[in-house]
C-alpha cells in the first residue's frame, strides 16, 4: 500500500498550469482575430458604404439560432447572419443596410459601428482575462521553478531534449531497461 503523500518534493509543476497557460494564449490570440475582422470589416464599411435595404427572415429565437436578413446587393441575393437588429424588429420587417463597395459580404445594419453584436465587445472583454490568465500561469510556473530549481542546473533556464530509443542511458539515467530478455539473464552469456 503506497503512501498518501509522495516520499519526494515535488520537482515540477502540475500540468494543469502549462494547460492553462496554452489554452489562455489560444483563447487570447482567437478572440484577437475576432475583434480584428470585425474592426477590419467595419474600415470597409467606413470607407465607401453602400446603402440598401434588407428584409428580415429570421429571429434569434433561442441559443442555437441567430437574426437572419436577406438583401440585395450588386444584382446577388444575399443573407447577413447575426446582426444588430432594433429590438422590436419582427419577421418581414424592412431595415436598412450598409455594405461595403469592395464586398457586399461585408454588412451591417445602418447607424451601427461593427457588423455583428458580439464580435468586438466579446474579443474587449476576453483578451485581457485571458492574458492575465496565461500571465498568472506563466508566473506561478516561473515561481515553482525558482523554488526548486533542478540538480546541477541551479535554475538557469534550458531546455531537455531526448529522443526515445530503448535502453538509452540518457533517458535512463544510465541504468539498463527493465524488460526482460527471453530466457533471463544466462542466455546472453
Amino acid at each position: 500500500m503506497r503512501a498518501a503523500t509522495p516520499d519526494r518534493p515535488r520537482t515540477r509543476p502540475g500540468r494543469g498550469w502549462y494547460v492553462g497557460a496554452v489554452l489562455s494564449a489560444v483563447v487570447a490570440v482567437t478572440m484577437c482575430l475576432l475583434g480584428w475582422r470585425q474592426a477590419d470589416q467595419a474600415d470597409r464599411i467606413n470607407a465607401h458604404p453602400v446603402r440598401v435595404d434588407g428584409t428580415v427572415t429570421q429571429l434569434p429565437g433561442g441559443s442555437g439560432t441567430y437574426s437572419q436578413v436577406a438583401y440585395v446587393a450588386d444584382g446577388r441575393k444575399l443573407t447577413a447572419a447575426d446582426l444588430w437588429l432594433p429590438a422590436e424588429a419582427k419577421v418581414g420587417d424592412r431595415i436598412c443596410l450598409e455594405h461595403a463597395a469592395d464586398d457586399a459580404g461585408a454588412v451591417r445594419v445602418c447607424g451601427k459601428r461593427y457588423p455583428q453584436p458580439v464580435g468586438v465587445g466579446l474579443a474587449q472583454t476576453t483578451v485581457p482575462l485571458a492574458v492575465l490568465l496565461c500571465l498568472g500561469c506563466l508566473l506561478r510556473i516561473r515561481h515553482f521553478k525558482r523554488a526548486h530549481p533542478a540538480a546541477g542546473r541551479a535554475g538557469a533556464p534550458g531546455f531537455t531534449v531526448a529522443f526515445a530509443a530503448e535502453g538509452m542511458p540518457a533517458i535512463t539515467q544510465g541504468k539498463r531497461t527493465r524488460r526482460r530478455r527471453k530466457g533471463g539473464r544466462r542466455a546472453l552469456r
